[in-house]
Parts: C-alpha cells; structure tokens; sequence
C-alpha cells in the first residue's frame, strides 16, 4: 500500500530537473531514506562507521590461514587510522566507532560445543542495539578472524544451503582449507540440530558476538528511524537473524554491495535484497559500507538541492505549454 509520505517523495522525485526516473537507483535510495525517517525532507547528519570486533572459538579447526591473534593486531591498525576501513572514513566524512565484542575473549568452539549461551546472545545484542543512536546513517562493519565460517554456518542453518555452496576462502583459504571448512559447518549443523532451534538459539550455537551486535543494531536503528548499511558477507549474516526475529526491522537497512566472498549471492537472494554494486571486493571491515554511504548521502542531496521544473523555470516537455522564461526576464530584468 502506498502512503502518501511515499506519494509526496514521489511528487518532489518527479517535479526535479531531469527525466522522470533517469537518476535511477539513486531516485529510489532517496525514498527509502525518506521512509525511514519519516519525512518527505530526508536528510543526512552524522555518520558510523559501527566496528563491532571479536574473535571466534572455531578458528581451533583450522578454518582461517591467519592466526587469532590478528583480530587484536587488525583492532590497533583501525585505531591507528591504517585500515582500508579508516581510509574510507576519512575520505567520506564519517566516524569510525570500534566496538570490542570480544576481542582476545573469543566464542566457544561451535564445532564441539554451542558458541555462546543463549543469555551471552542477547546480551551481545542488546550491546549493538544501544550503538543505534551513534549517527543518523549508520555503517555496520565487522573483524574477527574465522567469522566468514561463522557467517557461513548461519547462511546454512537459515536456508537450508549445502555448506559446500556457503564455505568460501575467507581470508585466503586454499581449495583443501576451503574443503575442510565445509566439512566444520556440515558437523556443527548436525552436533546443534538447528533445524530444531529457533532463531536465537540458533545465533548462539554459531555465533559470533560481533554479528549478534550487529542483529542488535539493525534492530534498535528500526525503532530509531536510522538507516543502517550492511557491508558484506558477514555482516549480511546478521539479516538472517532479524529477518526470523523481526523481518519488519529489515526496512531500514541498505545492502551496499555483493562480495566476491563465496555464498554471498545466495544470502542476499535468500534476503530478497538488491545491492547498489558490485566491485568483486571481499575484504569486510565496511569498506562496502562506507561506499555505500556516500552513494546514501549523494542520492539524498540530489534530492533536497535540485531545483525543480518551476523554480528553474525550464519546460517540462515537448508536449508541455510551459514556456522556458529566464528568471532575470520574469522579474522584469533585461535579458
């Protein structure tokens, strides 16, 4: 059903100077954002780059080529402005916000035992939900060594997907590694019967703690009326979980882009979501996100400073009676 908010975004769409539609996706991002906040005058104030950082037990089964210790050395890099993901920051005018969910303090070994009990997901939840209010265009990025095997079991265990179509390389997995990935998920699938769990439980067997922030702050930016940017795989997973908990929620978020990362198109059909590219990356962090925001911001700023057919004074058609008259002319000026 369309609501007149909608119809009134709309309305101002169609009346700017160009061809109705010819700005495209752009035209329909500005509307969603609109929508979001509720108001036919969609802005962008502050912007997040939301960090959520920690480290996963399943990296004992030899699913990632790096060690864990990386998560905390990759942590110092972003607080030292060095990551791709800060550059990104820096380069669009928003604020990285590092969140340690857990970093040296990993998640339990989801192959042998559930990742975390079901009062240590929500309570990573609830830590995400309360980072809601951190800007008005929210980006939610993630680092944790072997979380694209976590963010693979959940892709599993929500759509039913063979873990050989949702294991990928991750970090730089060789095809054995990859394999071998494949097979951790396969046994965790079968050792926790997710089938049998609802959508909590089954985020607690899996993990992490980082993605179940980011469940968190999808949710509370929905109750906010904050657009959210999901980057990539890993924080795509983190839909899943929304989409069984509260699919409405759904409405505020942004998918940036595709990422080359193995399972990644399957997650984002099974979401039914549109990404605004594809630039074959795969590196997380948010540096898909970021971009993402500044296409966000622009879409929103064609919207608001364009001027209109009649404030420009320019012809709406070749079938229009309207006359192109200079403004200095219809003041009275000489031409």
């Amino acid at each position: 059903m369309v609501t007149e908010l909608e119809r009134r975004i709309r309305r101002r769409l169609d009346s700017l100077t160009k061809p109705q539609g010819s700005l495209g996706r752009l035209e329909e991002l500005a509307l969603q954002v609109g929508l979001i906040q509720g108001t036919d005058m969609p802005s962008v104030g502050r912007k997040a780059m939301l960090l959520f950082c920690a480290d996963h037990g399943v990296v004992e089964e030899g699913v990632s080529p790096f060690p864990q210790e990386v998560t905390r050395q990759m942590v110092a890099n972003f607080r030292a402005g060095g990551a791709a993901i800060t550059v990104l920051c820096r380069q669009y005018g928003i604020e990285p916000v590092i969140v340690d969910m857990g970093v040296g303090k990993p998640t339990r070994n989801f192959a042998r035992e559930p990742a975390m009990s079901r009062a240590e997901a929500e309570q990573a939840i609830e830590a995400g939900r309360a980072h809601a209010t951190d800007g008005d265009l929210l980006g939610a990025g993630e680092m944790g060594i072997g979380n694209s095997t976590t963010a693979a079991a959940l892709l599993c265990a929500f759509t039913g997907i063979d873990p050989r179509e949702a294991a990928g390389r991750g970090t730089g997995l060789d095809d054995a590694g990859v394999t071998r990935k494949a097979d951790v998920i396969a046994g965790a699938l079968a050792l926790h019967r997710t089938g049998h769990l609802d959508a909590i439980g089954i985020l607690a067997a899996l993990g992490g703690f980082e993605i179940a922030a980011i469940v968190g702050l999808i949710l509370g930016a929905a109750q906010k009326r904050r657009v959210v940017v999901l980057d990539g795989f890993i924080s795509c997973s983190a839909a899943l979980v929304v989409r069984a908990l509260e699919p409405a929620a759904l409405d505020c978020v942004v998918y940036s882009h595709r990422s080359a990362e193995r399972g990644h198109r399957k997650m984002l059909e099974s979401l039914n979501a549109q990404p605004l590219f594809d630039l074959d990356m795969r590196l997380g962090e948010g540096t898909g996100a970021a971009i993402g925001i500044s296409t966000i911001e622009a879409a929103v700023r064609l919207y608001r400073e364009m001027a209109t057919f009649e404030s420009a004074a320019v012809s709406t058609g070749p079938d229009s009676t309207d006359v192109v008259t200079p403004p200095a002319s219809r003041s009275g000026a000489a031409p």
